[in-house]
């Protein structure tokens, strides 16, 4: 069943207004919106030497008449090169200690590998008309292909109960304005019938290795020499959805030097 067009291009512009204001970037092509979003803080960091910073994903995605979402099939994010992702020393978890477990579960199994924390939405199909779902999603660190990476669970618990684990493995690009990539092939939610339409996940994590404080993240405000303050190209994300072409949003925003 379609939901009605006026009230989704209400949504939409509310959606736009939004953008305006946040600096988030809305994308429409091939009857599909994505809105993607992410802020780090604190927005004041030192001007070469790194300092620990947290960081908040948003995400969302519809289509244009309402219709239910197609499957994320691929996902690559880029963060600016000023960004940096360490793991040495910290607890690591597998994607099957994680399979089939609820939010409580996981963090038992994991807890010591936690990074990150959310929410999410999803559809799926059930008959004629798509079911909403919402739910919890943690992040992990962990292992993808031998490599460190990050594993997303994703649990909903009513009226569809689903586990979902998404491994994220983590690059580097060593040329270029950007640095740490995440790249995933996105598992099949509810056999193909479901989409995850929303997310919002903060990422952040502090410890001690080898008597020095870490932090999971950590970037620095590269402003030349005189400037306070400098707009830079903080991420690039790239989504493929299943039958649809490539959609990529790239967000822009400004740090100042403390």
């Amino acid at each position: 069943m379609r939901r009605g067009l006026p009230i989704f291009a209400l949504a939409l512009l509310l959606a736009l207004a939004t953008a305006a204001v946040t600096g988030a970037v809305v994308q429409q092509k091939d009857g599909l919106v994505v809105h993607f979003d992410a802020e780090f803080s604190p927005h004041s960091l030192p001007r070469q030497t790194a300092a620990p910073i947290q960081v908040t994903i948003k995400g969302a995605v519809a289509t244009t008449d309402g219709s239910h979402p197609p499957p994320l099939k691929v996902l690559e994010i880029k963060l600016n090169r000023s960004g940096r992702i360490y793991t040495k020393g910290l607890p690591s978890c597998s994607p099957s200690r994680l399979q089939s477990t609820s939010t409580s579960e996981a963090r038992s199994r994991c807890g010591s590998a936690l990074v990150g924390k959310g929410r999410f939405r999803a559809e799926v199909e059930l008959g004629a008309t798509p079911v909403a779902a919402a739910g919890e999603v943690l992040a992990f660190n962990g292992r993808v292909a031998g490599k460190p990476g990050l594993l997303l669970h994703f649990f909903g618990g009513a009226p569809v109960r689903f586990t979902l684990v998404v491994p994220l493995g983590i690059g580097h690009h060593r040329d270029g304005e950007f640095g740490p990539v995440l790249r995933t092939r996105i598992p099949k939610l509810a056999n193909g019938f479901g989409s995850i339409t929303q997310i919002e996940l903060s990422l952040g994590r502090r410890w001690r290795f080898a008597g020095k404080p870490r932090s999971y993240l950590s970037a620095a405000c590269s402003a030349p020499a005189g400037f306070p303050e400098v707009p830079f190209t903080f991420a690039e994300a790239k989504f493929r959805f299943e039958g649809h072409s490539e959609i990529t949003s790239t967000l822009e925003k400004v740090c100042r030097v403390r």
